[in-house]
């Protein structure tokens, strides 16, 4: 009702029978079940279609575009869909074990005794990791080394369990607070960048410009 569509159409869409519903009936049932952006954009792509971006939405891209030139030189690390750690420039490796190449920051986060004191809100920190991964699985959860991956984290982790089946979906940009060994406490931003077609991406954490966080970051490098 909430979404306008009859109970006998809804019925063909929850039963299969209509597998190729069109965008406005997706953007009608994003509104009933008050999906965000980030999971309407994703219904549309599990049904195949691309979702419409929206004045606003543009802008707000816009906005974070004319931004990037502040995250040059930050921390800056390179990874695939799977979250494995390709590359990271030298200030992300003196950060976290978590962004070492070789070194899948998913699984780290997550079952490594580390992270629980390293990440301040590590509630947060998986959450955030987690609905990033279920987005870049969308459509092609057969891929058996992410197959493999959701069962190994399955296994050994009540954590992703709960978060991977409450089906949140989307990086969302932010504050980490972090906890170094020896520099103290870091609020960092995070972004996210995903390179065109590939399923590499790039993550960059920066402090605000002249914070006791740039501070720190500053001496971590020199140390």
């Amino acid at each position: 009702m909430l979404a306008g569509i009859s109970v006998d159409y809804y019925l063909r869409l929850e039963q299969g029978r209509d597998q190729h519903p069109s965008s406005q009936v997706l953007d009608a049932l994003a509104r009933a079940l008050r999906l965000d952006v980030k999971a309407t954009e994703h219904l549309h792509r599990l049904a195949g279609l691309q979702a419409a971006v929206s004045v606003t939405g543009r802008g707000l891209c816009a906005a974070a575009a004319a931004g990037l030139d502040q995250l040059i030189d930050q921390i800056s690390i390179v990874t695939n869909r799977y979250q494995d750690v390709l590359a990271a420039n030298a200030i992300a490796r003196a950060l976290s074990p978590e962004f070492a190449p070789g070194e899948n920051f998913l699984r780290w986060r997550l079952l490594a005794p580390a992270a629980r004191d390293f990440f301040v809100d590590w509630d947060e920190a998986t959450e955030v990791a987690v609905s990033g991964l279920r987005e870049s699985a969308v459509g092609d959860l057969g891929d058996p080394r992410l197959r493999a991956l959701i069962d190994e984290l399955s296994a050994a982790s009540d954590r992703f369990r709960e978060l991977w089946a409450r089906a949140d979906v989307g990086y969302r940009t932010g504050i980490l607070h972090m906890r170094h060994p020896l520099v103290g406490d870091l609020y960092l931003r995070r972004a996210r960048l995903s390179v065109p077609d590939s399923d590499t991406q790039v993550f960059i954490y920066h402090p605000e410009p002249g914070s006791d966080s740039a501070k720190a970051l500053e001496a971590l490098a020199a140390s």
